[in-house]
């Protein structure tokens, strides 16, 4: 469960303070598929870096699963986003120099886990994403189809409970970004919360949660029951 209780976030921008978050209090269950929609500047992204602890609030609490995580020391965070936070970004992050399977393989490598796990563990990720064609091709060998496989793939090859994913499909064409939310959506239903943020209506209306930001506040909150 992830709860959040009046948190606060500014930037200074020269003479300018901007607060990008503004007593922001949500609370998503596990489970939950959630999406963050907004115009750009609106704050989601920021709200998007609290929860996977790539960011601090200025103040203000956060709750993930029943341990308070606001104030922990930057190399706990460090763990507790590798065990339980994957990622998805627009621009897939991926690191050039390696491979496709070298890429999903990093997140293991760093967590420690032993070569014959990891090698195995790689392998049933490449099937799973369709990616065994593509496992020894660098980025710069891959569509962006296949680079954001290789982002899910790496995001979710630690087991992690919540998946974020900020502009997921932001460069892709319609039908290949299709194909990515329902990679995405698939994880959801064996039991994943995900949450995703975007600026396409269209996109954040597939959540069964959606939520509205403006001027780093949350404007609507609404749920679809029947789904």
């Amino acid at each position: 469960m992830i709860r959040l209780n009046a948190i606060t976030r500014t930037f200074h921008m020269g003479d300018q303070v901007v607060h990008a978050l503004n007593d922001i209090n949500l609370v998503i269950t596990s489970g939950e598929y959630v999406s963050i929609m907004g115009p750009s500047g609106s704050g989601k992204s920021t709200l998007l870096n609290i929860i996977g602890l790539l960011d601090r609030p200025d103040s203000g609490r956060y709750e993930l699963d029943g341990r308070l995580v606001t104030d922990l020391p930057e190399i706990e965070q460090a763990r507790i986003r590798r065990e339980k936070i994957g990622f998805v970004f627009q621009s897939f992050h991926l690191v050039p120099r390696l491979t496709a399977a070298e890429n999903i393989e990093l997140p293991l490598i760093l967590s420690g886990v032993p070569q014959e796990q990891r090698q195995i563990r790689v392998d049933e990720a490449l099937q799973a994403f369709e990616l065994k064609q593509r496992a020894q091709h660098r980025p710069a060998e891959l569509s962006g189809g296949q680079r954001q496989r290789v982002a899910i793939a790496r995001a979710t090859i630690m087991r992690p409970s919540v998946i974020l994913a900020d502009e997921p499909t932001g460069n892709l064409d319609h039908q290949i970004g299709a194909e990515v939310m329902t990679l995405l959506e698939n994880l959801h239903h064996s039991g994943t919360t995900l949450i995703i943020v975007t600026h396409d209506r269209e996109l954040g209306a597939r959540a069964h949660r959606q939520i509205a930001m403006r001027d780093g506040k949350i404007l609507t909150d609404q749920s679809d029951d029947t789904r």
